[in-house]
């Protein structure tokens, strides 16, 4: 006899309920549904009914609209590509990872510039004293290109490079580093992340304003497509907006939303649609929203065919998204961090049943500092293990069918769905972050997330619950920063006397003049140009002259974070305190929160600042990319209690001593330093003999710190 499939009768379904409400909270089994960050409710129990009604539940890999993936096999021919992000200190240090991890079972390179490089400056320009080679590899030219691609076949190996500021002379200086090594342009395959409106909305790491930095986007598609058939001009990144607090629904659609406003650029450059959109690529953050993560790379498939439909392209490759996913950095825990090798491996899990094309792996240790060589093994032996010995990639799509699955997905389609329209009724991505909309609906998401975690409404094991007595230390890596820098001078300065300055100078003129007149292609002039061994600065600062520098704006988000903290005795205790300075001293206490350095990951600042206003203390944000003398002379105008530097990119150490000194020699004593963020245990008694009051490392409940600082400004100022 055949088994028959259970029918959900509405009979089945009441016994169902009344069984349920026994153990239900207060015999109400609407309890249970689980309301996500992105607004959805979630079920206990589906049943056939919930995917009836569903449009493409039952589709196939490989075929419109793709939901089960962008290859009609997926694993079982393939498995994703093991692509680890690395970068760090000089280009020699960081070639011998690549090889190390390649040889290792690595199956591409994925590089990690530092934010000097990022931000279009030479290593021996004076704001970046404390950057240079700090969180990745410092490049200054093509030298630096040869030496970290060196022994590494670029006809052979896949490159992924995670730039967007300085986009154009470090995508050249990898092409003529492949050129001197014998690959002919037809011949490099990877991608070039090249996606700016993600920076101006969270990252940060910008040059110049968004109408121009669209024109690079452009001439960069247009390059490619025609001399580099095989590369991918575009990564879209949803990455960093989820690490800066977007919730699944929001990254999706403003990615997605994104991309569109990219293909709009290529096609106003009278391009054909299906001769560029083939190497769009996509790069998700994938989070510990385990449903909602393999449920988000589902619906995108379904929502990009869509969207690529509606620019009337043909070829099913330009219908097809296809991504690179990295587990999420956020997430990643300075307590306890041994827990973070079981959350990265339930990431990995979720982005490998969502369908990646590739994969990044974070290490236990990227919380504290940047990953060693022991926990870099570990990440990518997680990926080995799930692709060798779980048998998880002989089934494609293994969620299909699934209740929950297929109703979770459309869920998040018709979620982000009207996000995406409500940005095309402004006119356009471009419309939506120019306006500060879409960053501050992220910054909203963000610190109604640092609430729940602060109250202990959402759990973070180790930190908020089943803290342990005592860390142990974990051994960390440290980038000599002064040597790194005194290094790159020394070859920049070689490189300046070796060759025909006249001839350097005539190719930037020629860039200057491209941008002035919007004529020739930039990408082209800066391969011309970095072949006479231009430098990364010179490129960038040729372009900055017509072009200008983007300023960001610094407003911030209020009663989002009040709203969202579940725990009222002790906020209104605080809040009392604070009123109580404020009527003791005739003003309430004043706080600036700071970002130094080319730094520009500001969800920590931009959540602290918030709360903090949200408890009654006065604040003031300092705009990004500071001076330590910029930032003194601001906290001396505006007459604050105490500057907050939130740091998470390493230079903490050259940095800090360096706002305490500009401080003192400015004549305010007074004014105390305390510091947030990724700070290695190691290196907090370093700063408090430097003068730091207050250190909060990741995972610092926020009415804590504030009640700390509260504390210090009392004591500062008698």
């Amino acid at each position: 006899m055949t088994a028959k499939t259970p029918e959900f009768t509405p009979a089945t379904l009441e016994a169902w309920h009344k069984a349920a409400t026994k153990s239900a909270p207060g015999g109400d089994v609407s309890q249970l549904d689980w309301i996500t960050p992105d607004g959805i409710r979630v079920k206990p129990l589906y049943t056939a009914a919930d995917t009836q009604a569903l449009p493409h539940a039952d589709t196939l890999p490989g075929f419109e609209p793709f939901l089960r993936g962008p290859q009609a096999t997926m694993y079982a021919v393939r498995p994703w590509t093991i692509r680890q992000y690395a970068g760090f200190s000089t280009a020699e240090e960081s070639n011998a990872f690549y090889r190390k991890a390649l040889a290792a079972g690595g199956q591409g390179v994925s590089v990690a510039f530092d934010l000097a490089t990022h931000r279009g400056y030479d290593s021996d320009h004076p704001r970046v004293t404390g950057d240079v080679g700090k969180a990745g590899v410092a490049i200054d030219s093509v030298e630096d290109m040869k030496i970290l691609f060196n022994e590494i076949p670029l006809d052979k190996v896949s490159v992924s490079m995670t730039m967007n500021g300085a986009v154009l002379p470090v995508l050249a200086g990898y092409v003529v580093a492949a050129e001197e090594q014998g690959v002919s342009q037809d011949q490099l395959s990877g991608t070039i992340q090249n996606d700016i409106l993600k920076e101006f909305m969270v990252r940060n790491t910008y040059i110049y304003p968004p109408e121009p930095s669209m024109k690079i986007i452009g001439d960069i598609i247009e390059y490619t497509s025609t001399h580099m058939p095989k590369f991918n001009s575009i990564s879209i990144s949803g990455y960093h907006m989820q690490e800066a607090g977007a919730n699944q629904a929001l990254e999706m659609a403003f990615t997605l939303a994104d991309g569109k406003e990219y293909v709009k650029t290529a096609i106003a450059k009278g391009m054909d649609v299906d001769d560029f959109a083939g190497r769009l690529s996509f790069f998700w953050a994938v989070g510990m929203n385990f449903y909602l993560e393999i449920a988000k790379m589902r619906a995108a498939r379904l929502l990009w065919c869509r969207i690529m439909k509606g620019f009337n392209a043909k070829n099913p490759k330009s219908l097809m998204l296809r991504t690179h996913c990295q587990t999420s950095g956020w997430s990643l825990t300075e307590q306890d961090p041994y827990n973070n090798v079981v959350r990265t491996t339930i990431e990995a899990m979720a982005a490998v049943f969502g369908g990646t094309q590739s994969l990044h792996t974070n290490s236990l240790d990227e919380a504290i500092a940047l990953p060693t060589e022991f926990s870099s093994r570990i990440a990518r032996n997680t990926q080995l293990i799930i692709q060798e010995e779980t048998h998880i990639t002989h089934v494609i799509d293994p969620w299909a069918g699934s209740y929950m699955m297929e109703s979770l997905t459309q869920e998040m389609v018709d979620k982000a769905w009207a996000i995406i329209e409500e940005v095309d009724a402004m006119g356009g991505m471009t419309k939506a972050v120019d306006s500060g909309w879409a960053k501050l609906k992220i910054e909203a998401a963000a610190a109604e997330k640092q609430a729940r975690i602060d109250s202990g409404k959402d759990v973070i094991v180790g930190v908020n619950k089943y803290k342990l007595a005592k860390e142990d230390p974990v051994d960390i890596l440290e980038v000599d920063n002064v040597k790194v820098r005194d290094g790159q001078i020394a070859r920049l300065k070689a490189i300046k006397a070796q060759r025909d300055n006249a001839a350097v100078q005539a190719a930037l003129q020629a860039l200057t003049t491209a941008a002035e007149s919007g004529q020739g292609n930039l990408l082209d002039l800066s391969i011309r140009a970095i072949r006479l061994r231009a430098t990364v600065g010179e490129v960038s600062d040729a372009l900055e002259q017509i072009f200008g520098r983007h300023r960001a704006d610094t407003q911030k988000v209020t009663g989002v974070y009040a709203a969202a903290y579940d725990s009222a005795e002790g906020w209104d205790k605080l809040k009392g305190e604070i009123a109580q300075f404020a009527e003791q001293q005739g003003r309430r206490p004043r706080v600036m929160i700071a970002k130094l350095g080319q730094d520009g990951h500001d969800r920590g600042a931009k959540v602290v600042a918030t709360a903090y206003a949200d408890l009654g203390f006065d604040v003031d944000m300092g705009p990004l990319f500071q001076t330590p003398e910029e930032c003194a002379r601001q906290a001396i105008e505006n007459d604050v209690h105490a500057v907050g530097v939130s740091t998470l990119a390493a230079g903490h150490k050259t940095l800090v001593p360096a706002i305490i000194a500009e401080l003192k020699k400015q004549g305010a004593h007074d004014i105390i330093v305390f510091v947030g963020g990724v700070i290695p245990r190691q290196d907090y008694e370093f700063l408090y003999e430097a003068g730091v009051k207050g250190i909060y490392g990741p995972g610092t409940p926020i009415p804590a710190s504030a009640k700390d600082v509260l504390e210090q400004i009392r004591k500062a100022v008698g």
